[in-house]
């Protein structure tokens, strides 16, 4: 039997859970504020919140100074191109993980999500090296391959859970149908799994875009996204705050308008098969 949730118990939940997003929004709110403002305002103390003079030349300057489409181009590339690229892998294995189980399953797994516990500086050397030798650097066909592997584990993941909420006799008498294992993957599995399939697809989207450590140092010019792009609002003679805060603005947009259009199916997704 449920249990009864009495309008004060749901009003304090309500409070809570609003505390806690303006908590998380702040930075981001701080930031487009901020964008809007002179550099000696964006440095006064105490700070200016909304009691400042509005002006776009930040936003001018920074449209003058950097290529911003190039850099957004080249984000959208290698965000999208690594999460293809992961389905491609990701879909086979936690397929055979899902339904071919054996003692070794779980292991596997364990083994894949240790290896997000690796600080990335511990493999920058040799991948830099392999870089320079494959002649990779500074290529989106590099950062979409590194982007790919090491979300894979978590797309692996996510997959897996999803899939063994399916029912192995719809599968199972697909195969008594004739169906071979590509048209069991193809249209009786995947169609089953899309909103698991497309949640996954949009949180590695976002976890590709957000990537830092690797763009900024498998990069310079040619194949640089938008996390580039911020970083070189950074000077040795400073940081420009404003400048700094419109270029992150300008940054983050694209992928918050993104998550604001899809939030549903990215809820849906990530709770399906919670509720039976």
């Amino acid at each position: 039997m449920a249990r009864d949730v009495t309008s004060r118990r749901k009003l304090i939940n309500t409070a809570a859970a609003w505390a806690v997003g303006l908590v998380i929004f702040f930075p981001i709110l701080w930031t487009f504020l901020t964008s809007f403002k002179s550099e000696a305002q964006a440095i006064a103390a105490p700070p200016l919140f909304l009691n400042f003079d509005w002006t776009l030349e930040n936003y001018g300057v920074v449209m003058e100074r950097s290529n911003y489409a190039r850099f957004l181009w080249n984000s959208i590339l290698i965000a999208g191109g690594s999460t293809i690229l992961g389905l491609l892998v990701a879909v086979p294995a936690a397929w055979s993980m899902a339904f071919v189980p054996s003692r070794r399953t779980k292991d596997i797994l364990l083994w894949m999500l240790s290896t997000k516990m690796l600080p990335a500086v511990g493999v920058l050397y040799p991948i830099y090296l392999l870089f320079i030798q494959l002649g990779l650097l500074d290529s989106r066909a590099g950062l979409i391959i590194v982007m790919m592997l090491i979300n894979l584990p978590i797309i692996v993941w996510m997959l897996y859970t999803y899939f063994r909420e399916i029912p192995v006799d719809i599968l199972e008498a697909a195969r008594m149908d004739g169906a071979s294992l590509k048209s069991e993957i193809l249209y009786v599995l995947t169609p089953m799994a899309i909103p698991g399939i497309a949640s996954t697809m949009l949180l590695n989207f976002i976890l590709a875009w957000n990537e830092a450590f690797w763009t900024l140092n498998l990069t310079s010019v040619d194949a640089a996204p938008l996390t580039a792009f911020i970083a070189s609002y950074s000077s040795p003679e400073g940081l420009f705050f404003a400048k700094l805060s419109a270029a992150s603005t300008m940054a983050i947009a694209p992928i918050l308008i993104l998550g604001w259009f899809s939030q549903k199916q990215l809820v849906r997704g990530l709770t399906f098969g919670a509720v039976k």
